[in-house]
């Protein structure tokens, strides 16, 4: 038999060529109609998008889940598909019209629309290429597609439902509008960055010779945006303040708009900060609207001082002077804005309180304002200031909706891993407000709303349905905003199965999904939103399960991110280390609670590992080792092949309670232990000698099968983690003895190792690893070269050690280096001291290392690692130093702490065996 695999394992030679055999054999969904289903959906990604570190994560663990359940049989169904992506999908085909001086006006909306799924069509592939890179087993025979007519359907048919059972409104509120975009964007399309601010005090003066219990006839406001002011509709103080009790219901007259505005109590003005009196806006500021509702003013009432362009406008009650109107809130291209020109005018005026700082000389100087650093919202996309904005917009009841999701979560129907997660998806949904679902675009699902010459409105699935509501010969004019893409994103779980056509054979078998695995951040843009569209349409849970991991940060914690320069590129990962020692990376790092520290010498740990495994395999043929037919305990008769039929059967039962519980990180753990050490490192270290010349060729002949056969059992169980080596491991191992294989390791059957195997034969290879690696920690702490052979006592033997040292003397030499190995005791002079389970015994030291000078040596180089390690601690019990020093330092020092403890501890051990 001739060696069928490479000197060298190389990762780019095998990926591509097996993820093309998976799908055009269809590997990813075997026909499978009579197993039980398993079933999984993957966040669809921006059709616009590549693949980040974060969708690395998110989809290795769906892989893993995924590829585990089709080895135990499942009819395993991973839906995958793309979002239409809306302001993100306009904005790449408005930026080429711009690099050929045009732009989307100059079309119909039609004719827009068009270009949007031309691009499609040639650009909108890249992330679903890049997921295949990746290792993804989805079911690309049904890839989905947010705007594809059949999810089209889904959409209108829960749109007019919602509207029709009165959860879906129009209405005027504030919502996050993108100036630059012209349309409003969800939470999470905002990215809040600190930036140079100021803060302003202005002068607000009562009305009619009133005055505050000091005397003074103005009240004292504050503001980082001095601009709306022009829309002040109200002055809060708290109800218990005594300062301002006097006045509360009384009056400010504004400057510059000469607008009456009420003095009104709320909890929202915190008497600590400032002068405890704050200016209300509720046109423009998310608190402000809230505050103006409960001081009873309606939306309706509520002013608004700008446009779509943020530009100044007039308000209702046209108190705005003209000098103001057109200007743009800030500053633009050299010209002073309405934020300029509102503080020159109260500066003139006199109500403008100058902010007092003091030199190092001590001496007072006067500002307009107090330089501070502002939390300020900008759209992740248009790049610009968001503006809280005044504006008609569809609304879902969310309130409602969110009801029967929570009771789910409560009552056990929904189990969020993991646990410590619910205490915010509570806290969120019971606050939960209306939810804004119409974007001001071309792009996406065009609401189906229809408008008469009365402003009327009619909601139907077509044109023709609202005729039939208004009257055939009415004249209608459809809504031209689209929906929030994540109103179609919720419906995921179910309209990708076929709803809402009737006997839909996939949808009937596999909804509700099994499982979802998600990102904590999209907990309530799309998990949420998914339970209450699942309750909605299906009347009843999308899924059962709900996992929720972190984020991937940079090395040092910090969260990744273009402009700090620490986004690190998946792909480049894997063009180095290959997509197997990258998906290991993000599962063995996947602690449940826990954000994952990127760490390149990681990656490629993984991929050594995968080395060693490929180097194991030869290993194997070059000994005749192939595949192997399934074992059965009674022909295992030496202790090496019982033990390891034992540890495969102990790891196989370790990595499926860890996946029952979704702990990634043990499972991954589980495998690579057991393949690196009790395979590898052991197993083909204890099997050597059977294939020695002169060897027992019944004993090869055994060890060949079982050898073969745990192989196998490791390629299975750990395809999940690493699904290319292990394929190619698999056939190659077939190929190795003349034939092949039955099916490929995609679709192969999960391990279950029923075997019994000797106590007493596995007992004693423990022992005899024990003894062994205790032996060559005890050289490497004392510095005794590893090839030396070293005599042995044992003074009182255990049973155990007495059989063991009889039966396997030639395995402890070898292995240990322990030669003689004698039962009783040892000679007087120097020795140290090794244990093997409960036995002690005594290796003489005379003439191997001067104990005198190990002692002074080890000595000295405690003392420095306890006063190193004693220093840290002093400094990491100062919460001086931990809550000002900056997170990296803290956590260098938390590790070098960990570092000289643990050294300090290893050499109190050393000097222990030389006592």
């Amino acid at each position: 038999m001739t060696q069928t695999i490479d000197t060298t394992f190389d990762p780019v030679a095998i990926e591509a060529r097996w993820y093309s055999h998976w799908e055009q054999t269809g590997g990813f969904r075997p026909e499978r109609p009579d197993a039980e289903p398993y079933t999984i959906v993957n966040p669809p990604p921006n059709v616009t998008g590549s693949l980040h570190i974060g969708h690395a994560l998110d989809n290795t663990l769906q892989d893993i889940v995924i590829r585990y359940e089709r080895l135990r049989g499942k009819d395993a169904l991973w839906v995958v598909g793309t979002d239409h992506a809306g302001i993100a999908t306009q904005m790449v085909v408005e930026r080429q019209l711009e690099e050929r001086q045009d732009k989307r006006t100059n079309y119909t909306r039609k004719e827009f629309v068009d270009k949007v799924w031309e691009w499609k069509a040639e650009s909108g592939g890249t992330i679903t290429n890049q997921l295949r890179r990746l290792g993804c087993s989805m079911d690309w025979s049904r890839e989905q597609f947010t705007m594809d007519e059949h999810f089209t359907k889904a959409v209108l048919k829960t749109f007019v439902d919602l509207y029709n059972d009165g959860l879906i409104y129009r209405d005027k509120r504030l919502v996050n509008w993108d100036p630059k975009l012209k349309t409003a964007i969800s939470d999470l399309e905002v990215e809040t960055q600190t930036i140079p601010g100021s803060f302003w005090h202005f002068r607000y003066p009562l009305e009619d010779g009133v005055t505050l219990s000091d005397g003074r006839d103005y009240i004292e406001v504050a503001t980082t945006r001095p601009e709306t002011m022009l829309a002040d509709m109200a002055v809060a103080v708290h109800p218990d303040d005594e300062r301002y009790k006097s006045v509360v219901g009384k009056h400010v007259v504004l400057p510059i708009t000469g607008r009456r505005v009420p003095i009104v109590a709320d909890e929202h003005a915190d008497p600590e900060l400032g002068s405890g009196a704050v200016k209300i806006t509720p046109g423009h500021d998310f608190n402000d609207f809230d505050v103006g509702k409960r001081a009873g003013f309606a939306a309706g009432e509520m002013l608004n001082m700008l446009d779509g362009d943020a530009n100044v406008c007039q308000t209702s009650d046209g108190l705005v002077p003209e000098e103001y109107l057109g200007l743009h809130r800030f500053k633009r291209d050299g010209k002073d804005g309405a934020r300029e020109l509102v503080v020159q005018r109260l500066k003139e005026q006199g109500y403008l309180i100058p902010h007092v700082s003091k030199t190092k000389k001590g001496e007072e100087v006067e500002h307009d304002a107090e330089p501070r650093q502002i939390a300020t919202p900008f759209g992740d996309r248009g790049g610009v200031v968001i503006e809280p904005w005044l504006t008609d917009q569809w609304y879902v009841d969310a309130e409602k909706l969110a009801a029967k999701p929570i009771q789910d979560v409560r009552d056990g129907t929904i189990e969020i891993v993991p646990k410590s997660w619910e205490k915010t998806f509570f806290n969120w949904m019971e606050n939960i407000q209306p939810w804004c679902v119409s974007r001001q675009l071309w792009w996406g699902h065009r609401i189906p709303a229809w408008f008469d010459a009365d402003g009327n409105v009619f909601v139907a699935e077509s044109e023709e349905a609202a005729k039939a509501q208004a009257g055939e010969d009415t004249e209608l004019t459809r809504d031209s905003d689209v929906l929030d893409t994540w109103f179609s994103s919720a419906l995921w779980p179910f309209a990708t199965l076929g709803w809402p056509e009737e006997g839909q054979p996939l949808l009937e078998k596999h909804f509700p999904n099994n499982l979802l695995i998600s990102g904590f951040d999209i907990l309530f843009f799309w998990d949420a939103r998914m339970m209450m569209m699942g309750q909605y349409n299906m009347g009843q849970a999308p899924w059962p399960k709900l996992y929720l991991h972190g984020l991937v940060r940079a090395a040092d914690g910090a969260k990744m991110s273009k402009s700090k320069g620490n986004v690190v590129d998946p792909l480049g990962l894997i063009d180095q280390y290959g997509a197997d020692a990258l998906r290991f990376f993000m599962a063995a790092m996947e602690s449940q609670g826990r954000d994952i520290k990127m760490d390149e010498k990681r990656v490629e740990g993984y991929r050594n590992f995968a080395t060693k495994l490929w180097n194991a395999t030869r290993f194997c043929q070059s000994n005749g080792i192939g595949k192997s037919s399934t074992i059965k305990a009674s022909t295992a008769r030496l202790a090496a092949n019982q033990w390891i039929i034992g540890e495969v059967q102990n790891v196989c039962a370790e990595i499926e309670a860890a996946m029952a519980d979704l702990r990634f990180d043990a499972a991954a753990n589980a495998i690579y232990q057991f393949t690196w050490s009790r395979f590898c490192d052991w197993y083909l270290e204890l099997i050597k000698p059977v294939f020695a010349e002169g060897a027992s060729e019944a004993a090869a002949s055994e060890t060949r099968e079982v050898a073969g056969w745990a192989l196998d059992q490791i390629l299975v169980m750990l395809h999940p983690f690493m699904p290319f080596i292990t394929e190619e491991l698999w056939h190659a191992q077939a190929k190795f003895q003349g034939g092949t294989r039955k099916y490929d390791l995609i679709t192969a059957a999960w391990p279950s190792p029923r075997a019994e195997v000797s106590k007493e034969a596995t007992d004693a290879i423990d022992w005899v690893i024990d003894l062994t690696s205790n032996v060559r920690s005890a050289k490497n702490e004392l510095g005794i070269s590893p090839g030396a052979k070293l005599a042995a006592f044992l003074p009182s033997a255990s049973s155990l050690a007495t059989s063991t040292i009889e039966r396997s003397s030639a395995a402890i030499e070898r292995l240990a280096r322990l030669t003689p190995v004698t039962i009783g005791e040892a000679p007087a002079g120097p020795a140290m001291q090794v244990t093997a389970g409960s036995d002690v015994f005594v290796i003489p030291l005379e003439g191997i290392i001067d104990i005198a000078e190990e002692k002074a040596r080890l000595e000295k180089a405690l003392a420095v690692s306890q006063k190193e390690a004693k220093s840290l601690e002093g400094r990491l019990s100062n919460a001086n130093f931990v809550e000002r020093a900056k997170p990296e330092a803290v956590e260098k020092a938390k590790a070098d702490f960990a570092h000289h403890a643990a050294e300090a501890e290893r050499l109190e051990g050393a000097l222990a065996r030389l006592g």
